[in-house]
């Protein structure tokens, strides 16, 4: 097994200086895929990195909707997804067709969109959002302009908590790990372990949040984490995050926290524990799969994402 990833990472290594490659990884996917890419990180910040860097081909170890971000904001480069059947739950659930006559439903409302959604939801959207930063996206909007927020209802409804906004409206989309951690479970880690802090991502149920030392995105998990006098944490987001956090912080400990039913894995992607390294292999040899999409399209998502990044 070590000489087969020797074997594989070094000829993954041989084809990206050949092709002038480059692999942007997710936090989520496996420790392996992670060792292998050049730039780590979550979706928007790997997108935004596949713009600024000189490179012909960026392969996303990813899911599908952040090869597409990558795409929509990397037109002249050619991006690649090493398995085109990873999805998201999340995304999938807001489909453009019914997201278009949800909107349809609201002509008044303006559109916030999380950046975990297909390119043809993003083109329906007015400004884009990522979990770090969807409380200033909302905050820029004119509190008397109303809100459409898709797909998350755990994130949109978080915001609309802190906010205090009543004139949101949620699309009632979540993902599926993020919706099974168990507040039970996470309360009994607690007791075991009193003196760890517990840190939350915004994806998760008003009653797992509600009970958080730090509530952020995977970044801001990770730079709590970081910055923290603490030396132990019950991590509820999807587990892969912790392959990066105890290479950062070998000194701290880590706890997973468990889903409803233990036995599912459910505290993991599915769809991100898709990508292998042997489908990267594959991929960057046959330059394909590659995403395409119309510039139509294209161009209608980019507005909502540099509508984002416009924001101060």
């Amino acid at each position: 097994m070590v000489e087969n990833f020797a074997q594989l990472t070094s000829r993954i290594e041989q084809l990206k200086k050949e092709k002038n490659a480059v692999i942007l990884a997710h936090y989520y996917t496996r420790p392996q895929v992670q060792a292998v890419a050049d730039f780590l990180g979550d979706s928007l910040a790997l997108s935004v990195k596949a713009k600024e860097i000189d490179a012909k081909i960026i392969l996303f170890a990813g899911v599908h909707f952040m090869a597409e971000t990558a795409k929509v904001l990397s037109p002249d480069k050619k991006v690649l997804i090493p398995n085109p059947e990873a999805g998201c739950s999340l995304a999938e659930s807001c489909n453009a067709e019914d997201f278009a006559a949800f909107k349809a439903q609201y002509p008044d409302h303006l559109v916030v969109s999380y950046v975990n959604t297909t390119v043809g939801v993003k083109a329906l959207t007015d400004v884009c959002c990522t979990s770090s930063n969807a409380l200033e996206v909302v905050k820029s909007i004119p509190a008397d302009k109303p809100i459409i927020f898709a797909p998350d209802r755990n994130l949109g409804g978080y915001i609309k908590k802190l906010t205090g906004r009543d004139n949101m409206v949620l699309w009632d989309g979540a993902c599926h790990v993020h919706e099974e951690f168990s507040l039970e479970k996470i309360l009994e880690l607690k007791k075991e372990h009193p003196e760890a802090k517990i840190v939350v991502h915004p994806e998760c149920k008003a009653v797992v949040a509600a009970v958080a030392d730090y509530v952020g995105s995977t970044a801001g998990i990770l730079s709590y984490c970081g910055e923290s006098e603490a030396s132990e944490f019950i991590v509820v987001t999807e587990a892969g995050i912790l392959a990066e956090m105890k290479r950062k912080f070998p000194n701290k400990s880590f706890i997973p926290a468990p889903p409803v039913d233990s036995t599912c894995g459910c505290n993991e992607c599915r769809y991100m524990k898709m990508v292998s390294l042997e489908s990267i292999l594959a991929c960057l040899e046959n330059e394909a799969p590659e995403i395409v999409m119309d510039e139509a399209t294209r161009k209608a998502a980019e507005r909502s994402i540099l509508n984002m990044i416009a924001i101060k």
